[in-house]
């Protein structure tokens, strides 16, 4: 009788652990559809890492379509306070393929990112153009595949524009935040970034530079050319390094 009892007991214990695993997964598939979010635990070392993706523009205070792709920044911002205020997150993957998008909401989000205490790593993917080059660099290191692009150039608004002076030091303004932002997060010096924003023969209808992998590493704005698993395995030798040196 006690043995029909354990055993009755080991089959629900292990009904129970099934059925927990499928609402797990249940859960984190709905996540990432949701927000493109997930936590990556079922590693070797057992470090949580949150992923996190910026994909299509970013949107800012204004509403776009319903057909565009869009990371909205008032889900990104709460989303990064609750990564700092969790005990549990060990550190943070950012997969970029944007278009740029909002200024001041990419701005945004690259100042949270680049505060957060826990490590750090972005992947830029098919690309990070315009507002996107910020928040690549706003990581403690950064990767970039072979085929990914940036695109730099000067800051451009939408709307109305009013042709007087304080629109013009607004402009210079909003440029120097950005250009500053960029040169203290890597080594690109500003005289190089500038030259960059400003270039004429690359885009035939805009001024500006596309770098496609290699070109954004050695001009300092990427730390290095890898994929995923570099990126990932990157990250583990942070979190390790950090919990080493807090010991």
């Amino acid at each position: 009788m006690g043995n029909n009892k354990n055993t009755k007991s080991r089959d629900d214990q292990n009904k129970d652990e099934k059925e927990k695993k499928r609402e797990n997964e249940k859960q984190r598939d709905e996540r990432i559809e949701k927000v493109g979010q997930v936590t990556l635990d079922e590693n070797a070392q057992h470090h949580k890492i949150h992923l996190l993706t910026i994909i299509g523009e970013v949107e800012g205070h204004d509403n776009l379509s319903s057909n565009a792709k869009t990371t909205k920044y008032e889900h990104i911002l709460p989303q990064l306070a609750a990564i700092e205020d969790s005990g549990e997150v060990d550190g943070v993957l950012i997969l970029l393929n944007t278009m740029g998008g909002d200024v001041e909401a990419g701005l945004a989000i690259a100042e949270m990112i680049a505060s957060l205490s826990k490590p750090t790593v972005s992947l830029v993917l098919g690309g990070s153009h315009s507002i996107g080059v910020p928040i690549a660099v706003s990581t403690d290191y950064s990767y970039i595949v072979p085929t990914g692009t940036m695109v730099i150039h000067p800051v451009r608004l939408s709307g109305m524009v009013i042709g007087v002076q304080q629109t013009f030091d607004y402009f210079k303004q909003i440029q120097n935040r950005i250009t500053g932002f960029v040169c203290e997060h890597c080594k690109v010096p500003k005289t190089r970034l500038e030259e960059l924003m400003m270039e004429t023969g690359m885009l035939t209808k805009d001024v500006g530079t596309v770098l496609v992998g290699r070109e954004a590493v050695e001009e300092g704005i990427i730390c290095e050319v890898g994929g995923i698993s570099d990126a990932i395995g990157k990250l583990h030798d942070m979190v390790e390094k950090k919990r080493a040196a807090t010991k």
